[in-house]
């Protein structure tokens, strides 16, 4: 098995990545929604809207 991210051998401790770095490098990824499926249905903007909203304010750290 290769890494996802860069293709370099599997680390048991960091599997299935080849190391820390490129685990966070996808946690990244998924954070900025580059993982997202698409949507083009305008019911989909709108609830995810609505659920932002709807979220209570949090405080700094």
């Amino acid at each position: 098995m290769s890494c996802p991210i860069c293709a370099g051998e599997v680390d048991k401790k960091y599997r299935p990545f080849c190391s820390r770095r490129c685990a966070d490098v996808d946690l990244a990824k998924w954070f900025s929604g580059a993982y997202a499926a698409p949507s083009e249905d305008p019911e989909d903007i709108e609830k995810a809207i609505e659920a932002v909203e709807t979220l209570p304010a949090q405080k700094p750290h």
